[in-house]
Formats: C-alpha cells, sequence, structure tokens
C-alpha cells in the first residue's frame, strides 16, 4: 500500500511539473527593425516622399549618410544643437523632473528664434523590458516632452514625437549607462535645407 502511495505522489508530482513547464512563457525575442510597423526601406522606391540624411545609427539601422524616408518632412535633422538640452527619465517613468523643465524652456527660446524650425521629440528607453513595452514608453516619453512644450507656449505644429523605444539602448549597461539611455533627444529640423534626392 505504501509503495502505491509513492508511486502515485510521484506520478502526480510529475503531471503538475510537466503542466508547470509548459505554461512558462518564454521571453519574446526582439523583432528585427524590418519587421516592425514602420519596416525597413525599399530598395527600388521611386515614390515622392522626403528624405532625411540620419546622422547616426537610426530606430531602422541604418547607417550614417544613407537616406532615410520620412513621410512629410522636409529639410535636414540635426541632433547637435539642442543636443545639451536632453531630457532625463526616472526608470520606467514619463513625467518631466522639475530639473529638467528648464532644458524644455531653452528648446522654447530656440524656436522662437528660428521661426522656420521644427522640433522632432524622440523619446528613448534603457534595454530593461520588451521592445513593444519600450516602444511605447519612449513614446510617452516624447509625448510628455511635447505637453509640457504646448505648456509654455510652443505651437504644436512645430513639434514631432517619435518613439524609439530601446532600439538604441545600450544592452546589459550599468546603472550609469541606463539612466542616459531614459531620455527624450531634442532634433532641430529645419526646412530652408533642401531635401536631397535618393539615389
Amino acid at each position: 500500500m505504501k509503495f502505491a502511495s509513492k508511486k502515485l505522489i510521484l506520478a502526480a508530482a510529475s503531471g503538475a511539473l510537466a503542466i508547470l513547464l509548459a505554461g512558462c512563457p518564454k521571453t519574446p525575442a526582439r523583432p528585427s527593425p524590418d519587421s516592425t510597423i514602420m519596416g525597413g526601406i525599399p530598395k527600388d522606391s521611386t515614390a515622392n516622399i522626403n528624405y532625411l540624411p540620419p546622422t547616426s545609427v537610426d530606430n531602422l539601422g541604418v547607417p550614417p549618410g544613407s537616406l532615410v524616408e520620412r513621410p512629410g518632412w522636409i529639410g535636414e535633422r540635426n541632433t547637435s544643437i539642442l543636443e545639451a538640452q536632453t531630457v532625463y527619465f526616472d526608470y520606467d517613468q514619463s513625467s518631466i523632473k522639475a530639473s529638467e523643465r528648464t532644458k524644455l524652456q531653452t528648446a522654447k527660446e530656440y524656436l522662437e528664434k528660428n521661426p522656420t524650425h521644427r522640433l522632432l521629440l524622440e523619446g528613448h528607453c534603457d534595454w530593461r523590458g520588451t521592445a513593444e513595452y519600450n516602444l511605447g514608453l519612449g513614446d510617452r516619453r516624447a509625448n510628455a516632452a511635447k505637453k509640457y512644450l504646448q505648456s509654455i507656449g510652443v505651437d504644436v505644429s512645430r513639434i514631432e514625437t517619435l518613439s524609439k523605444g530601446s532600439l538604441e539602448a545600450a544592452k546589459n549597461a550599468d546603472d550609469s549607462m541606463r539612466a542616459k539611455d531614459r531620455r527624450v533627444n531634442l532634433v532641430v529640423i529645419d526646412p530652408a535645407i533642401a531635401a536631397p534626392k535618393p539615389l
């Protein structure tokens, strides 16, 4: 009787373990940029679309000097003009900290002095979290900066937002590097510079 009881308990434990292991979700694989909503760049594109030269590898994985399709955007992107005004965020947060608000005030003053320029707010995250979650968080961060700029008088027509999520984050970075990855970059778009033609 004892032997049968032990056999029954062992069988039940093995069955429970098998069910438990089968039900554990696996961490989703990070998608290739070509399989995301924005997708890759068509090699034979002849559509009438404005092109921008990226200043660094962007969320499409395109190297510097390549041309990236940006429907509706005209002019050249410049990431260095307001680089010192990068807005940083706490872990898993999208609210603008009081210490970061003066940076957005500086951006407003720049736009006032350059009435033809526009501003692209690029939301970024550190590597932790899924790609999908980080794209959403990057979007919330970019839109928080946009709302703050609107609240201090910047016309919404001069602001664009883009989430890059954790696509440019340093993988397995330490705390100080992760803090730098939680940010919104302020990218100036100058429409006075003619967009280059695709090759």
